[in-house]
């Protein structure tokens, strides 16, 4: 008997090496590209090897796969046929296989980015807001269909009993929240962005109208997409002469993108008139929109219109006018207050001392409260003359503010004389009072020589050597000039035009020159 190896048990077997699973798929092209390959299994092996390299049987299932399709094997013998079907059931091939990918069939999102390369669970969020979209706009459609269906008197059978369709309040509500939930998946879908009227169930019918260029015009306006809508919404229903508590919203939508567009004021101010909206709520609107857009002129011109067409209705009322005109002084107040010489606010304040009949001391005494604010505030000043020389209570009407009114009295004249040489002692080289005092002596048809004395006070030593010359107002010395002439003294109008020139106002020298002469 041989001797027993020594050297251990039998060696052991070797393990089978472990294949790694397959790589999950990570977007959903590679997905679709995994389910075509299950479906179709001897693919793969087709492609990398070729017919030549695939084992008999897997090449003869490849080629039987053909066979799957519809139809196909019906042009096969009978005998044939069940050896097909033999074949196939052996080798167990799925019955339908998928049809090949194709390439660039998912499209490019919002970002231009493939949808085949996002990942599964993005692909499913992307479709979840796809399908919430159809399911959204069916909802839309069916809702459009019962208002119409409503409109038009129609019903449906309940039982034996007709019921009429109904379009409710909360209908609406529930279909503006739906189109609102539509605009904002089609942003984030596609960025398109939903015009904010389409969202409206409310203007469902009406069809814009839209601007037409000319064609090749050498500078199309490049109106904002918002602007652009709204103007042909605007358009439409200017077309069809509609008036409308929402044609009144949409012109204060359209004022709110284009505050100086005078013709959607004039639009705005006819449905006013056919509505009969109350004018102090469309004032009250208008303020806050004055307080924002301070500059703008339409504005005042709608305002006029609406007191033009409010004033006749109060006019038997004295407490109803003076509470209008208390109201507007008080906003013109606080408008000043942003801009003190704003031009629109003060010709409108000049047409409402007209309409309202403001020529009293408070009006006065507002306008001095300015200049004691800003002594140089040159559009008081002018409203100041309007109110002192234009009352109808004494001037004469039509009166031009450069020619004499002897109907205005002598004390008004002593007045405002009086006032303007005491703001002139505040600011000497202030040009406004000197204007107005020599407006004040025109308007009374007194001479220019009657201050003589007050402006003589602002000049010492004319024409002396030195320093001895002094003029603390070159207005003063202005004025003097036309005093001297006045009195035939040519010399010293002379003199004192000449001093003008070459050292007090010298950046008008011509202008001296010339008024020198005129002397002649």
């Amino acid at each position: 008997m041989p001797p027993k190896n020594k050297g251990g048990g039998r060696a052991k077997a070797a393990e089978p090496a472990q294949q790694e699973p397959p790589k999950q798929p990570q977007t959903v092209r590679e997905l679709e590209w995994q389910r075509y390959y299950d479906t179709n299994p001897h693919q793969k092996a087709y492609e990398e090897l070729g017919l030549h390299g695939m084992t008999p049987a897997d090449r003869q299932a490849y080629l039987n796969q053909e066979y799957l399709i519809p139809g196909a094997a019906k042009t096969l013998s009978n005998k044939a046929q069940k050896e097909l079907w033999k074949q196939l059931n052996e080798s167990n091939l799925p019955l339908r296989g998928l049809p090949r990918p194709r390439d660039n069939h998912w499209g490019r999102d919002k970002n231009g980015r493939d949808i085949g390369d996002y990942t599964v669970e993005e692909y499913a969020a992307h479709e979840a807001k796809t399908t919430k979209l159809l399911d959204l706009f069916f909802q839309s459609q069916a809702f459009k269909s019962k208002r119409e269906k409503a409109s038009n008197g129609d019903g449906y059978l309940v039982g034996d009993t007709v019921q009429p369709f109904t379009c409710t309040e909360d209908d609406v509500e529930r279909e503006k929240l739906r189109r609102k939930e539509m605009a904002d998946l089609q942003q984030d879908l596609y960025s398109v962005k939903t015009d904010p009227y389409a969202l409206d169930p409310e203007w469902d019918d009406v069809v814009p109208i839209p601007q037409v260029e000319p064609e090749g015009a050498l500078a199309a306006i490049a109106y904002p997409d918002e602007y652009a809508e709204a103007m042909g919404y605007l358009r439409a229903v200017m077309a069809v002469k509609e008036y409308t508590p929402r044609c009144l919203r949409l012109t204060e939508r359209i004022i709110s993108l284009n505050p100086a567009h005078y013709t959607v004021w004039l639009y705005r101010f006819a449905i006013v008139k056919t509505l009969n909206i109350a004018i102090p709520d469309e004032i009250e609107w208008l303020n806050e929109v004055s307080l924002t857009y301070i500059k703008n002129y339409q504005i005042w011109n709608h305002r006029q219109l609406l007191l033009d067409h409010y004033y006749p209705t109060i006019v038997m009322s004295p407490s109803d006018v003076a509470a209008l005109g208390d109201s507007e002084r008080q906003f013109l107040e606080r408008m000043l207050e942003e801009d003190t010489k704003n031009y629109h606010v003060w010709s409108y304040r000049q047409y409402l001392v007209r309409k309202l009949g403001l020529w009293d001391e408070e009006e006065r005494l507002s306008i001095e409260a300015l200049l004691d604010e800003d002594v140089r505030n040159n559009s008081a000043w002018s409203h100041r003359f309007f109110v002192a020389f234009s009352d109808p209570a004494y001037a004469t009407p039509g009166s031009h503010a450069t020619e004499a009114d002897p109907k205005v009295p002598s004390e008004i004249i002593d007045r405002e004389v009086a006032y303007a040489q005491a703001k002139i002692s505040l600011a000497p080289q202030n040009q406004s009072p000197w204007n107005y005092l020599k407006g004040a002596l025109v308007k009374g048809g007194r001479k220019l020589g009657s201050v003589r004395e007050f402006a003589e006070q602002f000049v010492t030593n004319l024409g002396g050597g030195g320093d001895a010359e002094e003029v603390r107002s070159s207005h003063a010395l202005d004025l003097l000039a036309d005093i001297y002439k006045e009195a035939g003294e040519k010399e010293k109008a002379d003199l004192a035009l000449r001093r003008l020139g070459e050292k007090w106002d010298r950046i008008r020298k011509g202008y001296w020159e010339y008024r020198r002469k005129m002397l002649e």
